[in-house]
């Protein structure tokens, strides 16, 4: 329907307003569906101006963002069908080592995330083929955000 592009405290999005019926929006962010509620209905005709699209709410304190217009990064949703590789804290991913396709092994490292001016390897925690890759190199994660996963 409609493609957006946002930068919140430095990480772009790219949001996509896929349908509008009565205060339900099916939105992209990322590449990941969501479903927003918003706040009152609004004329789809509309959304070729201005959309109101609500910030989906965080689960938990570790996946908290500031309050925008934009909807927060998704890292924590996963395809079905995958085991998630999870930032262990949180920082910035500095270097991503697979895309989707490659076969892993389980101690392989798969990302390798800058927090507190330290590098860290994120390693497969099982062997399989990389089914998604959620982040790129620059993006800022928080605890449990997943990375990739493993099919």
């Amino acid at each position: 329907m409609n493609k957006y592009q946002y930068k919140v405290q430095g990480v772009d999005y790219d949001v996509e307003i896929v349908s509008v019926e009565g205060n339900v929006a099916q939105v992209n962010v990322n590449g990941i569906s969501f479903e927003v509620e918003l706040k009152q209905p609004i004329n789809p005709a509309s959304t070729l101006h201005k959309p109101v699209v609500a910030a989906p709410k965080p689960q938990t304190a570790a996946q908290t963002a500031p309050k925008t217009e934009a909807a927060p990064k998704p890292a924590t949703d996963v395809p079905t069908g995958g085991t998630k590789v999870a930032a262990p804290l949180p920082g910035t991913i500095t270097e991503v080592k697979v895309k989707v396709g490659d076969t892993v092994k389980d101690g392989d490292t798969v990302v390798v995330l800058e927090a507190m001016k330290m590098q860290n390897n994120i390693e497969a925690e099982c062997n399989g083929t990389v089914t998604a890759v959620l982040v790129n190199k620059g993006d800022t994660v928080m605890e449990g955000d997943a990375l990739i996963t493993i099919g």
